[in-house]
């Protein structure tokens, strides 16, 4: 086991336990699966080794319709064939009981109702959208940081009179990107005490059709309603741990993680980049040398047990100065991992780097499908 920062183990080594790979496909459903996040997760989906795309839910406007002719798509791969003639259903868990797994792709105008009937139907959700991040019962997960937060799933369901049903929320998408790192300086250094972190961010983060053009085009918009808050505090409960008795999330009481965010919006189609400055509580604070090294060894739970999304490697150092650069790096094994550059020492923190996440594949339905397969190859969720 690796130290542990709040009660939470960062990371530990399960390479010589049994995982439970599915021997047939395990049927799967996509809710909002005409919006954005929904043709991301249908994407990757469409493909994977044990997950089979088996029930697509949209609006009442489209359930009915193949899903070819409901959906707008605005991916660079054509939609998949076996996508394609699926039929649009409702958003209700009858249309659904089959899939072992039920991916969120919802608006969060409409998600807390959906998903909370989707739970309530004993079906395991694993969500994108936000209603749920802050209960107090359901893991909020990025996959290369904190799995180990789906022991509380337990809990969740017997709280709940579930024999399978749970919500899994993955974190938002700049949160994301920012904990990835900061988990690796905290498995190799012990707790950070201070972070301020300034994000650009790409404007797929708000969707489709997003930012209006006047807006966006030869501007930068420096404020993204509720995104700083949700940094602020989302951080705490990834990087926090367990209570001994399992029944509740620590949210670091005992090593308080202050942070301050500035996040704005910028003319980038994909992938958020953030500038982050950290103070460590032992002094004296590591190296730079030393920071690097820690980075470019860290790995996680979900490499470890063969999720077949994960990325090799959890976080890539550049070296050159001018890096990383969200046009030229943010597809790096499929946008699955992160890359960080330009560390060097920080005159009034520690430490300072800049992080690059893709906010629509790690940063949003990547997350999920890795939390989904690490729950399958651990047994959270049967099969």
């Amino acid at each position: 086991m690796f130290p542990a920062v709040g009660g939470r183990e960062l990371c530990h080594s399960t390479s010589s336990e049994m995982t439970l790979t599915p021997q047939v496909p395990l049927k799967v459903g996509v809710l909002g699966a005409t919006g954005t996040v929904g043709q991301r997760f249908i994407l990757l989906l469409s493909s994977h080794p044990f997950f089979q795309l088996h029930a697509l839910g949209a609006s009442s406007r489209s359930a009915g319709m193949a899903y070819a002719k409901a959906v707008r798509w605005k991916q660079v791969s054509p939609i998949p064939e076996n996508a394609r003639d699926l039929v649009v259903k409702t958003c209700v868990p009858q249309e659904f009981a089959e899939c072992a797994i039920v991916f969120s792709g919802l608006d969060a105008d409409v998600a807390g109702d959906i998903e909370a009937a989707f739970r309530a139907a004993d079906l395991a959700v694993f969500s994108n959208a936000k209603n749920f991040r802050r209960e107090p019962a359901v893991p909020l997960i990025v996959p290369l940081v904190n799995t180990s937060h789906l022991s509380m799933v337990q809990y969740q369901r017997s709280q709940l009179s579930l024999q399978k049903g749970f919500i899994v929320t993955n974190a938002n998408c700049s949160t994301t990107g920012l904990v990835i790192p900061l988990a690796a300086l905290e498995k190799a250094f012990g707790p950070i005490d201070t972070c301020i972190v300034t994000t650009m961010q790409a404007i797929s983060g708000a969707g489709y059709p997003g930012v209006p053009s006047f807006d966006i085009f030869d501007n930068i918009v420096p404020h993204i309603g509720g995104e700083e808050e949700k940094i602020e505090w989302e951080a705490a409960k990834i990087l926090g741990g367990i209570s001994e008795d399992g029944k509740s999330f620590d949210l670091r009481a005992s090593a308080p993680l202050n942070v301050s965010a500035s996040c704005n919006r910028v003319p980038v189609l994909e992938g958020h980049t953030e500038c982050v400055s950290v103070r460590f509580a032992k002094r004296p604070p590591p190296s730079v040398e030393d920071v690097i090294k820690s980075l470019r060894s860290f790995s996680c739970e979900a490499q470890q047990v063969g999720c077949p999304s994960a990325p090799k490697e959890v976080i890539f150092v550049h070296e050159e100065v001018d890096r990383p650069q969200p046009r030229l790096d943010r597809d790096y094994q499929k946008g699955a991992g992160v890359n960080v550059g330009r560390i060097r020492p920080c005159p009034v923190l520690d430490i300072k780097f800049v992080v690059l996440s893709n906010n629509v594949a790690i940063g949003a339905a990547t997350s999920s499908i890795i939390n989904a397969e690490y729950a399958v190859l651990t047994g959270v969720v049967s099969h």
